[in-house]
């Protein structure tokens, strides 16, 4: 038997590196909340196009083929409203821009006028909303859907739970990503050298290449959005610095509106003025930000000498999310405040708040937000995936089952393949759900979860291969069936869009053909794949005996 050398023995007994450390902290942070930090990715990608799908999802909306003018637009909403809804303390609108066709409005009632409506609310008031069509101001009736903001809300709050608890969830998944992001560097000394390199068809080596190379391909990002996605919740993640700071409400107030650019009503005067027109104040923020770059307009009673016309500034092309807005007296439509800038932190909070959305970005940023971002999901489900791969050489008996190892290998196929078959099937959901159908749209987000669920009991009593290989055929079939679902049951199939330059239509149904191949060839990797055969333990201790008795000898 060899001697150990004396340098070895104060490394023995100091236990293992900071890289082995590293290692294994990587490994559980990833594990622990893996699952939640792939469906928080996956949705999270979809989302940067969350303005697109919804559009596709009320396929009862015009298609606009240029961006109305703004001024007009708000000009022909306000006067609907007078019309129709001139009790109302607060009106709210969205107005159209390049990547949205329609306005959306929402209106704060009285209590007693709420009940009169059949509206219902919570405390003094009641709210309605509502999607107008900008050509003629009238209320257009879609199905009532939640479409790409169910995604969006999904990614950082999920759903069936209170908001708060859903957050709280997300933040703690998001300071594990962190961790695990700055473990997996410090883990990987040949991090940068290992991303050219690729062994196709190695099993675990080749799942290892593949984490590696998505990892370092969108590591600048993955640490962007990780930290900045802390970023936006951290007054309800670290409140204590506000509550410090901000003692009383007045000093709150003008924090909030640091942050937002939400006017509060106020009380109304009782002195009855009508509302000085819309249009002339649009276009003076037209004058000031640039033709059609109104986010939204509000107002705060309407028909009332106190009313107020706040005018904010739209997202696109804006690095930052911090409010900029004009305010108008609204019964003379006098200038009488503009609020450009704001303070240090802020600002600070606002450019990080705009980096994690996006929203500031032209179509082809977007894309790269989207891609990168998808390779962020995927460097999440091939850590997943490795973790399986690696353990299953180090598994007993193969006849015998190991619960921990069962369970998360079953875990791995829903929430990956799972996820894929829940999200189409919502799509799906979309356009076969009769429109008369009470709460139709959250039997949309049931489906969804309905559908997830049925393909974790899949998971769980078929063998692994074959759950994988079924469940990613399904998401297969289900995402390349999309574009013939949408000819059948709307007006806008495919051909059509193409032709009349409907590229929201298009795109998305061009989109799921896209993500059908790539499922596609996904499913037929696996179908290709062999389980590397369980290598015999080392048999150090016959080893050891075979060179004793040829030394005896």
């Amino acid at each position: 038997m060899t001697a150990l050398r004396n340098d070895d023995a104060p490394r023995l007994a100091s236990g293992p590196g900071i890289r082995q450390s590293m290692s294994d902290l990587h490994t559980w942070m990833g594990l622990l909340l893996g699952w939640v930090l792939y469906a928080m990715f996956l949705t999270g990608t979809v989302a940067y196009f969350k303005d697109e799908l919804s559009q596709w999802m009320r396929p009862e909306l015009p298609h606009q083929a240029a961006v109305p003018d703004q001024a007009v637009v708000a000009q022909r909403i306000v006067d609907g409203f007078t019309a129709t809804i001139p009790a109302a303390t607060q009106w709210s609108m969205k107005l159209p821009d390049a990547r949205n066709n329609s306005v959306y409005a929402f209106w704060r009632l009285p209590r007693a006028e709420a009940k009169g409506q059949g509206q219902q609310g919570q405390g003094a008031r009641a709210f309605g909303e509502g999607y107008f069509d900008p050509a003629t101001g009238l209320k257009v009736t879609s199905r009532d859907t939640l479409g790409g903001d169910f995604f969006y809300r999904f990614h950082f709050q999920f759903h069936y739970m209170p908001t708060a608890w859903g957050r709280w969830i997300a933040g703690v998944a998001a300071m594990l990503m962190l961790v695990a992001i700055v473990s997996g560097v410090i883990t990987h000394k040949k991090i940068f050298t290992d991303f050219f390199t690729f062994r196709w068809g190695k099993g675990q080596r080749s799942w290892l290449d593949a984490h590696n190379a998505l990892s370092v391909f969108g590591l600048p990002f993955h640490l962007m959005i990780t930290y900045t996605g802390l970023v936006t919740l951290m007054a309800m993640y670290m409140p204590w610095g506000e509550q410090a700071a901000f003692r009383n409400a007045a000093e709150r107030q003008q924090m909030t509106a640091q942050l937002s650019a939400f006017i509060p009503p106020g009380r109304p005067s009782g002195q009855t003025a009508p509302l000085a027109p819309v249009e002339p104040m649009v276009r003076a923020a037209h004058e000031r930000w640039g033709v059609n770059n109104v986010g939204r307009v509000t107002i705060t009673n309407p028909g009332d000498a106190s009313a107020r016309v706040a005018v904010a500034r739209g997202e696109a092309g804006r690095p930052s999310m911090s409010p900029q807005y004009l305010l108008f007296e609204g019964s003379t439509g006098k200038l009488l405040e503009v609020r450009d800038t704001v303070g240090i932190a802020a600002e600070t909070r606002g450019v990080l708040y705009a980096l994690h959305l996006g929203r500031f970005s032209d179509l082809e940023t977007r894309w790269l937000y989207f891609l990168v971002s998808l390779a962020g999901t995927a460097m999440v489900g091939t850590g997943l995936v490795m973790w399986t791969v690696k353990r299953r050489r180090k598994l007993g008996n193969p006849g015998q089952r190991h619960v921990g190892f069962f369970l998360v290998e079953r875990l791995n196929i829903a929430s990956i393949a799972g996820l894929s078959v829940a999200m189409t099937g919502f799509l799906w959901a979309n356009r076969l759900l009769p429109a008369e159908l009470a709460k139709r749209g959250e039997w949309e987000i049931h489906a969804f979860f309905i559908l997830w669920a049925l393909t974790l009991l899949h998971a769980m009593l078929r063998p692994a291969k074959a759950a994988w290989l079924e469940q990613l055929w399904a998401a297969t079939a289900l995402l390349a069936l999309v574009p013939v679902l949408n000819a059948v049951t709307t007006s806008r199939p495919l051909w059509t869009s193409l032709s009349q330059g409907d590229w929201v239509f298009a795109g998305t149904d061009l989109m799921c053909l896209a993500l059908a191949a790539l499922h596609a060839a996904l499913a037929m990797r696996t179908r290709r794949h062999e389980a590397a055969a369980r290598q015999p333990r080392p048999a150090a201790r016959e080893r050891h005996a075979h060179t004793a008795s040829e030394g005896a000898a």
